[in-house]
């Protein structure tokens, strides 16, 4: 028969009342109530309703909560259910339950296997009243796959390819995850030895092969392993991870003596890791005849490469500080700085940086964030400094724009880049990095000349800005997350071995290329660079000096998380708390309950009280995935099965981070639901611990002298001219005929998972002043138009052109 309502999941009904509650007039609990009850196998009665409604009293309490428990006790089957809320046209509840009879308990695993092996994949899942199972290899079915259990015996390379399952109940259906079976080809192992490999266990069957190549070849090294969960790949050249290195063939499309050295690549997975055997690979220029005398031969001297290398550049320490606006009060959101930082810190940490990332900082946070940047520098130290959001540029200076820049705001509402390199430079930095991803459009609404101290003559610095003089900068939007144009290429480089003016030029290449964005955006370079330095030199402390000690420390103190917790209840419920950082001001903790006592039929743990300095929005928090929080970039490295909050903005905490931990638990026999409560106090977390909420110091604000127009009227007290991003009326996202409006898929299509990185059609480019959420109205006489005619080409472009070709 139909399934009843009361056999739902706990979780699902929590759900369902959460929608029913907040629901639209006409769509809510009464009106389910009164459908319900009009068709006449549900009797309810008014004293039931008034019991329902006085749940808002509760502190927790939902009347819809109890109305659903209430149509489960007497008999309501999901399927009257449905029925009711479609008479509602409650939507977004159907969507809910439209996956309520079915789960899946086993996922297919992605696996790496020989040819000739037997594969099983495997999609278990429960239904009412049974279920049905259909296999597909990309959109295609797989012929008699009508099992849970997929064997193919023996596989072929021909198998390879993403395999996904359909499951079937009576009058609902859902898709498994997707699994990528590799098939490889033995080549260096007999195939006698097929037999004596270990089942799911990771094993390289086929080595690099050392090469020997001239100028302008092509190399290319491969190599291939088996394993279950499925092998991932790094390659390493002397020692260094390779950018584009993480497939398991490697290829290079025309070397030059730089590509020579010792490879080898890194196989790993969830369980196990293993090396592949080094090889080398020679690279000999080609032979050219030319006519000397025997003087010119005596002039010859083989240079020694031992001595070479002995020459190459250290760093005494490497320090980065990543800032990236994204939620600004009064401009435009942005949508790619949070990948973009992310993404950098990673590479950064690889090449042995310390880094300090950061999101959403006001005025007076960025400041301090720069004077607690400059403490990590010295003599000697390679410093970075990357930042992606809004910005502009007047008279040679560069100017970053605060989240709480007003409208319009001028280069007192802003830091300068010029001042803040000066500041460097009093540091005797050994590099100093300069990468911006923001508009570099001319403020004309702001006519400041900033007074700045003269910069030094130094050979050591290099400025990378995402875009030329008075352009715009853009993002690429791709399956809801977005990274900047200038991102999206600079970290397939960042990792190589090479001088960094040499690794920009490369990457300035690379977006040459990019039709999307070609005429439009393009890198500039400027630097001062003599030296052959690279962000990969090695770091080498000459002696533990109380500076570099006091730098390590400081770099800590912003870094230190709460340890991990377990939590007793008297109950007899133990709770883990844990805790991880996505940024170094945003933090995600988790609950987990471990151990339930027999007699507790149900337990929830959950996490309240927060400070208000932090200004968490208690229907962000406790989520069940950490996607749901808004986290979606480290939610693959957090435990399973708990509810998760993330907490951002922990610069703004002024005093320690104080909650509660409440259980809410249930006996069986008992109707009462029970209440305890924890108070936990971790400190300071993270970023908090350098107090960046206080007014900034005025020694590091630039001297700024307001001369509209004229570079020596005496300094005067004035009100700041102004700048101002907007999106004129015909760049509106409502009715810009290039932005791609996602729609929802028809249920029974399949979505293949997208391989490569620069193919897929849901990619959106924007302007980093162009917004999808932009509320705040102005006036338009009151603000620059910062648009040009080449703007609106490349909305008629992206018409057109809005996905990019896909890669052979």
């Amino acid at each position: 028969g139909p399934l009843p309502l009361s056999r739902l999941a706990g979780p699902l009904l929590r759900r369902l009342s959460e929608l029913l509650d907040r629901a639209a007039p006409g769509k809510g609990w009464r009106e389910l109530a009164q459908r319900a009850g009009s068709r006449g196998t549900v009797r309810l009665s008014p004293l039931d309703l008034e019991q329902c409604s006085l749940q808002v009293l509760e502190p927790e309490g939902s009347p819809s909560w109890s109305l659903l428990k209430l149509l489960g006790d007497r008999g309501c089957t999901v399927v009257e259910l449905a029925e009711s809320l479609q008479a509602l046209e409650h939507t977004e509840a159907l969507q809910c339950l439209s996956h309520s009879g079915i789960k899946i308990v086993v996922q297919p695993e992605s696996q790496a296997v020989l040819s000739g092996q037997v594969v099983k994949l495997c999609c278990w899942a429960t239904g009412h009243p049974f279920v049905h199972y259909q296999w597909f290899k990309q959109e295609k079915e797989v012929a008699h796959g009508n099992s849970p259990e997929l064997v193919l015996s023996p596989v072929s390379v021909k198998d390879s390819g993403f395999y996904i399952c359909r499951v079937n109940s009576e009058w609902s259906f859902m898709f498994s995850r997707w699994a990528h079976l590799e098939v490889c080809e033995l080549r260096d192992m007999p195939h006698g030895r097929l037999t004596g490999l270990p089942e799911n266990k990771l094993c390289i069957c086929n080595q690099p092969q050392p090469q020997n190549l001239t100028v302008g070849d092509a190399l290319v090294l491969e190599c291939g392993a088996v394993g279950n969960p499925a092998p991932h790949y790094q390659w390493f050249r002397n020692g260094f991870p390779l950018a584009n290195g993480s497939k398991n063939v490697y290829t290079v499309t025309h070397v030059d003596v730089g590509h020579q050295g010792t490879y080898w690549c890194h196989v790993f997975n969830d369980q196990e890791n293993e090396d592949s055997k080094k090889v080398e690979v020679i690279i000999g220029r080609k032979a050219v005849a030319v006519e000397c005398t025997e003087e010119d031969l005596s002039d010859l001297q083989e240079s020694d490469p031992q001595e070479e290398s002995s020459h190459r550049p250290v760093a005494t320490d490497k320090v980065a500080l990543l800032i990236g606006n994204m939620s600004y009060w009064n401009h435009p959101q942005l949508k790619a700085p949070m990948v973009d930082v992310y993404e950098l810190t990673s590479l950064l940490r690889q090449l042995d940086f310390k880094v300090v990332s950061l999101l959403d900082l006001t005025e007076s946070e960025m400041r301090n964030a720069v004077d607690e940047f400059l403490l990590l520098l010295d003599e000697g130290v390679y410093g970075l400094l990357y930042y992606a959001g809004h910005g502009y540029e007047n008279y040679g200076n560069s100017f970053m724009v605060p989240v709480d820049a007003p409208n319009p705001y001028c280069s007192a509402n802003c830091l300068c880049v010029q001042n803040i390199l000066r500041l460097m430079q009093d540091k005797r930095t050994g590099l100093n990095v300069f990468l911006l991803d923001m508009c570099r459009k001319r403020n004309e609404y702001d006519d400041t000349i900033l007074i700045l101290d003269a910069l030094k003559v130094t050979a050591n610095i290099v400025f990378g800005y995402a875009t030329c003089q008075g352009a715009e900068a853009f993002e690429i939007q791709q399956l809801g997350l977005a990274n900047g144009i200038f991102m999206k290429f600079l970290k397939d480089r960042l990792l190589e071995d090479k001088k960094v003016t040499v690794l920009l030029d490369e990457v300035a290449e690379d977006m040459g290329k990019c039709p999307l964005t070609k005429g439009k955006q393009a890198l500039e370079i400027r630097s001062s660079l003599s030296e052959k330095r690279a962000l990969t030199d090695p770091v080498q402390q000459s002696t533990s000096s109380a500076e570099s000690l006091a730098r390590n420390l400081q770099w800590a103190k912003a870094h230190e998380l709460p340890e991990s917790m377990s939590l007793e209840f008297q109950c007899g419920v133990q709770v883990q708390l844990g805790f991880a950082a996505e940024f170094s001001n945003v933090m995600i903790i988790y609950t987990r309950i471990v151990k339930k006592p027999p007699e507790i039929t149900a337990c929830r743990a959950h996490i309240t009280d927060f400070p208000l300095d932090l200004d968490v929005d208690p229907k962000g928090a406790n989520k069940g995935t950490p996607e749901e929080t808004g986290s979606y970039l480290i939610s693959k490295d957090l435990p399973k099965q708990c509810l998760y909050t993330r907490l951002s903005s922990l610069q703004k905490l002024r005093e320690h981070l104080i909650f509660t931990v409440a259980l809410r638990y249930e006996y069986s026999g008992i109707e009462d639901t029970m209440d305890e409560r924890k108070e936990i106090n971790v400190g300071r977390p993270l970023i908090a611990k350098l107090g960046l909420q206080h007014g900034f110091k005025t020694k590091n604000c630039p001297q700024t002298c307001c001369m509209p127009g004229y570079p020596f009227h005496n300094p005067v007290e004035s009100s700041p001219e102004t700048a101002e991003y907007y999106i004129p009326s015909h760049c509106q996202p409502s009715s810009c005929p290039g932005v791609y409006h996602p729609t929802c898929a028809c249920s029974t299509s399949i979505t293949q998972p997208d391989e490569c990185s620069c193919s897929g059609t849901s990619r959106m480019l924007a302007s980093r002043h162009e917004v999808q959420h932009y509320s705040p109205t102005v006036e338009k006489s009151n603000v620059p138009v910062e648009t040009t005619d080449d703007t609106v080409e490349l909305e008629f472009f992206l018409s057109d052109s809005l996905s990019f070709p896909e890669q052979q």
